[in-house]
């Protein structure tokens, strides 16, 4: 009679990683591998246990002002991309960098760059001070303008003619409302969407799996701007659903016997930590 009452768990398979993160992963994993260390400029993902696994392999993260100082050294770049002042510092520095850029952001990069060139004035949807934006920014040495939402994007004086991109990682509808309003207002959009469909899609596959269980468990780090847009979807549809960074965080308080729980992640979220998750709360 006990099993019955055990809690129903089961892990979103179109969860974990997008392609641009295991690649980037897969990559540093063989370095480290063959030669026991590899710096990594900045997080090598927005996820502190990930991290954290790949520091314990021999990933030394290192920030801007390291890189200044360090020479004849291999830096992996990783997905979010890089500003070209990165590049030219590691000429300077007779650095070998791994790139592990994103294709879809180097694509994003490409576009802005080409913007930019034509004197076109480029408004970034994105969040200030994130990887990906700071990479993007310097396509245009620092002059486009990023924006989180309408009404900071009102506060600026628009001109007639927009050029609008977005962070590859941004809410679709988001951004075509965006788009839609500045119509609305009088102005002429040249909209980009440049969002990644591998992230984007994940929102309607997380409503239909979110829909299908008493509670959910959502698991990111909390660094992560895709994990705080796709939490956020799933607590629309199932207002049962409890965000956690780690196992600690879980508490068996939360789940009535015998109940379903779901448990997915951002595109960040290692599928080994989801599966710890899921051990845990197996157990009660």
């Amino acid at each position: 009679m006990q099993s019955d009452l055990r809690l129903s768990v089961r892990i979103d398979p179109n969860s974990g990683f997008c392609f641009g993160v295991i690649y980037a992963i897969q990559m540093a994993e063989d370095l480290l591998a063959e030669q026991g260390y590899l710096y990594c400029l900045g997080d090598i993902v927005h996820n502190d246990k990930e991290v954290q696994r790949l520091q314990n392999k021999g990933l030394r993260i290192i920030g801007y002002e390291q890189l200044g100082q360090l020479r004849d050294e291999a830096v992996l770049i990783r997905a979010h991309g890089e500003p070209p002042s990165t590049y030219q510092r590691a000429m300077e520095n007779n650095l070998t960098l791994i790139d592990a850029s994103c294709p879809v952001v180097l694509k994003l990069q490409n576009r802005i760059k080409t913007s930019f060139d034509r004197r076109e004035k480029i408004f970034i949807y994105g969040k200030h001070g994130h990887a990906e934006v700071v990479g993007l920014l310097g396509q245009t040495s620092g002059e486009a303008v990023v924006f989180e939402n309408m009404e900071e994007l009102l506060r600026h004086e628009l001109p007639p003619n927009i050029t609008l991109y977005s962070q590859t990682t941004k809410s679709t509808d988001s951004f075509y409302r965006i788009k839609d309003e500045l119509v609305g207002r009088g102005f002429t959009v040249n909209a980009n969407d440049t969002i990644c469909r591998q992230v984007s899609n994940r929102d309607q596959d997380l409503r239909r799996f979110a829909a299908k269980f008493d509670q959910v468990v959502f698991v990111s780090g909390t660094k992560s701007s895709n994990g705080k847009v796709l939490y956020q979807v799933c607590r629309e549809t199932n207002a049962r659903t409890h965000f956690v960074s780690t196992t600690e965080e879980v508490e068996a308080t939360w789940f009535e016997p015998g109940q379903s729980v779901g448990i997915c992640g951002a595109t960040s979220t290692p599928m080994w930590l989801m599966e710890q998750v899921r051990d845990v709360l197996e157990r009660f």
